[in-house]
C-alpha cells in the first residue's frame, strides 16, 4: 500500500491502515488462514518525483526475503533508516520516443513557446506529445525547464525526463550554475543561446561542459537569440527565436511547416495584443531561420571551473542544504539535514548571486545629485548607498567609486553608491528615475545621467563583485544624523529586505523594502497569501534579514481570509506583553530589585523617533543586566517579557484580492478597533499571484480571467471607505508618481497612534506593460486622475486642522491616455471595440466621479474660521 502522505505518531498511513483492518476482519471471518503479507509504504512526499526506478524498487522490496515496512521511497531518510535504495539511472523508455528538455528563464516565454510546441507536433504530424512544465514561484528571474516528449506510439510517463536526445539552454549563466547536460544523452544536441560567435564561444564554456559534449559526442548549435530579440524590440522574451530554432535543427516537420505552423500559433497566442506585438514575433521567427550556427566540438578541454554555487564565506547550513536547493537538487538532502524544528535561516538571497541581468547600472559619481532615488525604486535592494568618512575608504579598491557628500552635516566626508550586479534583475528603474545629467564642457546639462545601462559582462560582474563586498563592510551612519522622513535620510537605511525573488521589475517590492528601512529592527509582519508571501518566505532562500546586532523583522505568514485578524493577534499579544512587563516591573520596584526612578523612566520614555527607541533599549538593557543577579521567580519572568518595553510596529502586508476581496471583512473589523496596527496594501489590481483574475479593486474596461470582455464595474475605493470611519490614518500613494510622498506617508502611518491603511500603487507584469517604463505608467495613472495621492491623518484634525491633504494634481489627462498603454486594456479594444468605446467612456466618467467626490471631501473637512 502507497500512501502519498506521513502520518506522524500514527501505526500508519491511511490506506495501509484500512487494508490491514480489512485484512484481519477477513481473517478473523475465516475467508482465508494465512493471512497476505502487508507492506505500507509512502511515495512523492513533498511533490516530489515518482518514477519508474522507485516503482521497481517498491516491487523489489515486495520481493525480497525480509521485507521492509513502513518503508518511503525517494527521501534519504538516514534518521529512522525508512528508505528504500533504487537505481536512478533505471529507464523504462524505449527509443521510439524522442525527448527534449528546454532550460529557460522565467518571463522570456520558454514554457509558453514550448506549450505550441507541443501543440504543433501533437496536431500537424503523427506524433503523439506530452509536455511538462517546471518552474518555482518566481514568475520571472528563475530557471523553468520544459520536459518535451513525442513519438508514433501512445506516451504514458507521467514523471519528468531524466534522458533527452536534444538539450536546450536559453541563458549563458546557466552554465555555471545549473548541470545543463546532467540528462542529455550520447549523440544528442545542445543549443545555446550566447553572444559569443562560433570561434569564441568554447572557451567560455565551463570545462565540466566541455568534458560533457566531448564524452558524449554532442551536437553543437549556438544562436545569440538576446541580441536578435532586443533588436527587433522583444526585450528578453527569445521563445519564438529558440523555438524556430528547435524546430529547424530537430527536423521534426518541414522547415516550410515548421515556420507556418509557428506563426499560426503566434497569430492564436498574441492576436489580442495587437498587429506590432504580432509582427514583431514573426520577425523573430525569420531572424532565427538565418542565425543558427553550428559548432564543431573541439577535442581539447579549456573552460574554467565552476564558481560555487554560494560564497566560500557562507555558513554550513547554506553551503550543505540551501547550496544543493539553488542547484536543483532539493531532493538528494538527507532527512538529518532538516532542521528539526521547522526554522530556517533568515538573510539568505544574499548567497544565491544569481547573476541573470542582461543590463546593469553603472554609476558616474561625478554626475550624481545624491538624491537616493535610484536606491529607493529598486525592487531588488540591489543599488545602495551611504556617507562615509574619508579614512573608512582607505583600503577601498582602486575601481571603488566616491565623491565629496552634499550637505553641512556631512562636510568631510564621501558618498558612495555602489551596485550589485550579482543581485541586479536588470530592470532599469534606477536609470529610469535618475534626475542628474551630466554637464558638457560649457557646464550645459546632457542627456547622460548619473546612471547607465551597461551590459552585464564578467568583467563587470568580478569588478563589482569585489566594491560591492567592498561596501557592505563600510560603518553605517549614525541615526541621530538622518532624517527618514526624506528619501534621501531613508535610503541612507539599510534594508533588512534584500534580493526578493520578485518579477524583474515588480512594483510591489519597494514599499516593503522601504518599511524595512524605516522600521524593521522592530517590526512584526502578518502576510497574506499572495506575490508578497512567496517571494518574501518562500524556500530555498529568504528575503528578509537583520542589523549587525540581530535586530530585524519578525515575519509570519497566514491566508487570504484571516491574514487581519493574524496580524491582530500580533498586536495583542504584544500589548499583554507590554502591559505584564509593566505589571512585573511595578512588582520589581515594590521588592527593591529596580529603583522607582529606573521605572519611571522605562514607562513614561518617548519612543517616537529611531534614537528615542535605541535609548529605550539601552535602559531595558540595563534592566536586564540588574535582573541577572536575582533569582526570584517574578524578576526571571520579568526578564523574558523585558523587551516588550520597547515600541513594536505591527504591519499586516497584502494584495488587492486579500485587502479588498477575501480578507476585507476582517480588514474591516481590525480597522475599525482602534489599535494600533498598519497595513500595507500592495495594489496591482489584479489577482497577481495566480494568474491575473479579477478582483474588486480591477479598474472598469480592463480584462483579466473572468472579465475577459472588460470589467464591468468600478474599482472600489477602498481608502475613502475606511476614511468614513475618521480614526483611521488613510494614504494613497504612488513611488512612480511621488516618491517624496510615499516617504512621508510611511513615516506618518507608523506614528500614528491607531489604524493605519497604506494603499500602493503596484505596476504588475500582469498588466501587460513594459516592465521597464513601470515608474512612468504609475506617474501616468496620477495623472489622469485614476490614482489621486492623498494622506487622511486624524491627527491633523485634532490639531484643528483639514485632516485630508490631497498631494496630487486635479487630472491633466483622460483615462485612456493612460489606458492604453497597458495590454489589460488594449486586448479589449482588439476584440470587442465597441464595448470597449463604451466601458472607456465609464470609467472617464469614473475618474472625474471620483475626483470631484474626493476634492469635495477635502473641502467639506477644511475646520471652521
Amino acid at each position: 500500500m502507497l500512501d502519498r502522505t506521513k502520518e506522524n505518531g500514527a501505526a500508519g498511513e491511511p490506506l495501509y491502515q484500512d487494508i490491514r483492518t480489512a485484512v484481519g476482519e477477513a481473517q478473523d471471518a475465516g475467508v482465508f488462514s494465512v493471512a497476505p503479507v502487508v507492506l505500507g509504504g509512502r511515495y512523492g512526499l513533498g511533490s516530489a518525483e515518482f518514477t519508474p526506478a522507485m516503482v521497481k524498487a517498491v516491487f523489489d522490496n515486495m520481493a525480497a526475503a525480509n521485507p521492509k515496512n513502513r518503508f518511503c521511497v525517494g527521501p534519504d531518510d538516514d534518521v529512522t533508516f525508512s528508505s528504500l535504495d533504487y537505481d536512478k539511472a533505471y529507464d523504462i523508455e524505449g527509443k521510439d520516443v524522442c525527448r527534449a528538455m528546454f532550460y529557460g528563464l522565467g518571463a522570456d516565454g520558454t514554457v509558453g513557446a514550448n506549450k505550441n510546441t507541443i501543440k504543433i507536433i501533437g496536431t500537424e504530424t503523427d506524433n503523439s506529445a506530452q509536455g511538462y512544465f517546471v518552474y518555482d514561484s518566481k514568475k520571472s528571474g528563475s530557471i523553468t525547464t520544459s520536459h518535451l516528449r513525442f513519438g508514433k506510439n501512445r506516451i504514458m510517463a507521467p514523471y519528468l525526463i531524466n534522458k533527452a536526445s536534444f538539450i536546450a539552454c536559453h541563458k549563458f549563466t546557466f552554465l555555471d550554475q545549473y548541470d545543463m547536460l546532467a540528462n542529455i544523452e550520447e549523440n544528442g544536441t545542445f543549443l545555446l543561446t550566447t553572444s559569443f560567435s562560433k570561434d569564441e564561444v568554447w572557451n567560455h564554456l565551463p570545462a565540466k561542459v566541455q568534458k560533457q559534449m566531448i564524452d558524449k559526442k554532442l551536437k553543437f548549435y549556438v544562436i545569440d537569440a538576446l541580441s536578435l530579440a532586443a533588436a527587433l524590440g522583444l526585450g528578453a522574451r527569445i521563445n519564438m527565436i529558440m523555438q524556430t530554432a528547435f524546430f529547424l535543427i530537430s527536423d521534426i516537420i518541414t522547415r516550410e511547416e515548421a515556420i507556418n505552423s509557428i506563426k499560426t500559433a503566434i497569430k492564436k497566442t498574441y492576436g489580442t495584443k495587437g498587429d506590432k506585438v504580432v509582427k514583431m514575433n514573426y520577425d523573430a521567427v525569420d531572424a532565427a531561420v538565418n542565425n543558427i550556427v553550428s559548432v564543431a566540438v573541439p577535442t581539447t578541454i579549456t573552460g574554467h571551473e565552476l564558481p560555487p554555487t554560494v560564497p566560500n564565506d557562507a555558513p554550513a547550513f547554506v553551503k550543505e542544504v540551501t547550496a544543493r536547493m539553488i542547484e536543483g537538487k532539493g531532493d538528494s538532502i538527507k532527512v538529518s539535514q532538516m532542521p528539526c524544528d521547522g526554522t530556517w535561516p533568515t538573510a539568505t538571497t544574499q548567497y544565491e548571486k544569481r547573476n541573470i541581468a542582461v543590463q546593469v547600472p553603472q554609476w558616474d559619481a561625478s554626475s550624481c545629485i545624491q538624491c537616493g532615488q535610484c536606491s529607493l525604486v529598486c525592487p531588488h535592494a540591489s543599488i545602495r548607498m551611504k556617507i562615509v568618512g574619508r579614512d573608512d575608504l582607505a583600503s577601498a579598491p582602486k575601481t571603488f567609486q566616491s565623491v565629496d557628500a552634499v550637505g553641512k552635516q556631512f562636510q568631510g566626508r564621501k558618498f558612495v553608491i555602489s551596485v550589485s550586479t550579482e543581485d541586479c534583475n536588470g530592470c532599469s528603474h534606477c536609470f529610469e528615475v535618475c534626475p542628474a545629467r551630466r554637464k558638457d564642457a560649457e557646464g550645459k546639462k546632457t542627456e547622460e545621467r548619473a546612471l547607465k545601462m551597461a551590459t552585464n559582462t564578467e568583467e563587470i560582474r568580478q569588478r563589482e563583485s569585489v566594491n560591492y563586498r567592498y561596501f557592505l563592510t563600510l560603518p553605517e551612519l549614525d541615526y541621530a544624523e538622518i532624517n527618514p522622513a526624506t528619501i534621501k535620510g531613508s535610503q541612507l537605511l539599510r534594508p533588512l529586505f534584500e534580493y526578493p525573488g520578485a518579477c524583474v521589475g515588480c512594483g510591489e517590492t519597494p514599499y516593503i523594502k522601504l518599511a524595512t528601512q524605516l522600521f524593521g529592527d522592530r517590526m512584526m509582519i502578518a502576510n497574506a497569501t499572495g506575490c508578497s508571501s512567496i517571494y518574501g518566505g518562500n524556500l530555498p532562500t529568504t528575503p528578509y534579514c537583520k542589523r549587525a546586532d540581530g535586530r530585524g523583522p519578525i515575519w509570519a505568514n497566514s491566508l487570504f481570509e484571516d491574514n487581519a485578524e493574524f496580524g491582530m493577534g500580533m498586536r495583542q499579544t504584544v500589548n499583554k506583553m507590554a502591559a505584564q512587563a509593566a505589571e512585573l516591573l511595578a512588582e520589581a520596584v515594590s521588592s527593591g530589585v529596580v529603583e522607582q526612578a529606573m521605572m519611571d523612566k522605562l514607562l513614561n520614555a518617548s519612543q517616537s523617533s529611531q534614537m528615542e527607541i535605541e535609548a529605550q533599549r539601552a535602559r531595558v538593557a540595563e534592566l536586564k543586566k540588574l535582573l541577572e543577579g536575582s533569582s526570584s521567580a517574578k524578576t526571571i519572568q520579568l526578564l523574558h517579557v523585558a523587551d516588550y518595553l520597547v515600541k513594536k510596529s505591527v504591519w499586516m502586508f497584502g494584495g488587492d484580492g486579500w485587502a479588498y476581496d477575501i480578507g476585507y471583512g476582517g480588514l474591516d473589523h481590525v480597522l475599525a478597533s482602534g489599535e494600533n496596527v498598519n497595513v500595507l496594501v500592495m495594489d496591482t489590481e489584479v489577482y497577481s499571484n495566480t494568474g491575473g483574475q479579477m478582483s474588486k479593486s480591477t479598474p472598469r474596461a480592463a480584462t483579466a480571467q473572468f472579465a475577459a470582455g472588460g470589467k464591468r464595474m468600478a474599482k472600489k475605493d477602498i481608502g475613502m471607505i475606511f476614511a468614513t470611519y475618521g480614526n483611521v490614518f488613510v494614504a494613497k500613494v504612488s513611488m512612480g508618481a511621488n516618491p517624496a510622498q510615499v516617504v512621508k506617508a510611511f513615516n506618518e502611518a507608523e506614528a500614528y497612534d491607531g489604524p493605519s491603511l497604506i494603499i500602493a500603487y503596484s505596476h504588475c507584469i500582469n498588466h501587460g506593460i513594459n516592465m521597464a517604463k513601470g515608474l512612468e505608467q504609475q506617474e501616468k495613472a496620477v495623472e489622469c486622475g485614476h490614482w489621486p495621492l492623498y494622506r487622511y491623518n486624524p491627527d491633523l484634525e485634532a490639531a484643528g486642522k483639514n485632516p485630508l491633504v490631497i498631494d496630487s494634481k486635479a487630472p491633466a489627462s483622460s483615462f485612456a491616455d493612460y489606458a492604453m498603454n497597458e495590454n489589460r486594456y488594449r486586448a479589449l479594444k482588439l476584440t470587442n471595440p465597441a464595448m470597449f468605446d463604451e466601458l472607456m467612456g465609464l470609467a472617464q466618467k469614473d475618474v472625474d466621479k471620483a475626483w470631484k467626490f474626493l476634492d469635495g471631501r477635502c473641502k467639506a473637512l477644511e475646520p471652521e474660521a
